[in-house]
């Protein structure tokens, strides 16, 4: 059984900041993650939101940059699944795929999945075309046809947003009227580039090397709308199916957290997307990792 001051789950930019700091602040530390390090940035072409890269990085690169930064401080890093977490206690379990490991403190990075469409070619043209975040990528379609999936307040502000940079947005929507609030719907309202498409499902994506139209089901029959982006905005899933009976997270399941990302344990932290925050983001899951492995140490030195 391995020991550590500090584990981290997950190995996006919360996790990789959060192992930068610890480690600089001398503690032993230890990053456990099942896939690859970066997180779904690596799957973004173009980061261009993210302070200090005038020309934009790419998601792969900004990654690749994080884990070599946090490494050269001396995180060790286990590319390992995490099987179950026990975190009431002095002295938190961590069982992965690879074995047990513990530790005084845990900072939870395992973020959140957006949900997709689940249509044929969705994820061959992610980063081309089909988006899922309107403020990462909205500024790559200025002054083109776009159209956004979804009925909620999210859909709504991306739609919104998308107004002010693209010529011309379209909202899909399934039901007969939408579901975010009704300031947001005024202001859709009193758009003239945004258009509604309601009792609507997009049933088709088209396009080879980049999305060029899709085939939406409306209730006159079936059309086909060009648009050169597609915004999916149905909602995230918090990866939080092991921690949901240990912490207090709220109704969608993201954890609950206090400004210095505390959870409702003693010893555990929740940074980036998987705690109950109002902006998802680089920069922001960056500065949650700052803050947590902060306060870890804080922790440790008692």
């Amino acid at each position: 059984m391995n020991s550590w001051d500090l584990i981290i789950v997950g190995g996006g930019p919360a996790g990789l900041t959060a192992g930068l700091y610890a480690c600089r602040a001398g503690l032993k530390t230890m990053l456990t993650e099942r896939m690859f390090t970066g997180g779904q940035i690596v799957t973004t072409e173009l980061l261009e939101n993210y302070p200090g890269f005038p020309a934009g990085i790419s998601g792969v690169d900004i990654g690749l940059a994080m884990m070599e930064q946090a490494t050269k401080f001396g995180l060790t890093v286990q590319y390992e699944g995490v099987e179950s977490l026990e975190l009431a206690g002095p002295e938190k379990r961590v069982t992965t795929t690879g074995g047990v490991y513990t530790a005084r403190t845990v900072i939870l990075c395992m973020g959140a999945q957006p949900r997709t469409l689940g249509l044929p070619r969705e994820e061959a043209l992610r980063g081309k075309g089909v988006s899922y975040c309107a403020t990462c990528d909205g500024a790559f379609f200025r002054d083109r046809d776009v159209a956004v999936v979804g009925g909620g307040d999210t859909a709504c502000e991306d739609a919104l947003y998308l107004s002010r940079v693209a010529r011309s947005v379209t909202l899909i929507h399934r039901r007969d009227t939408l579901r975010g609030s009704a300031i947001l719907q005024q202001r859709i309202g009193q758009r003239e580039n945004i258009a509604l498409l309601l009792e609507s499902q997009v049933t088709e994506l088209l396009g080879e090397d980049a999305l060029r139209a899709v085939k939406v089901q409306t209730p006159q029959g079936s059309r086909e709308l060009s648009v050169s982006g597609l915004f999916v905005a149905v909602g995230t899933t918090p990866m939080t199916a092991l921690v949901r009976d240990q912490l207090a997270c709220d109704e969608a399941g993201y954890i609950r957290t206090d400004r210095a990302c505390r959870t409702s344990l003693e010893g555990v932290w929740a940074a980036g997307d998987i705690r109950d925050t109002v902006l998802r983001q680089v920069v922001t899951a960056a500065a949650d990792g700052a803050i947590a492995a902060t306060e870890a140490q804080r922790y440790l030195m008692g």
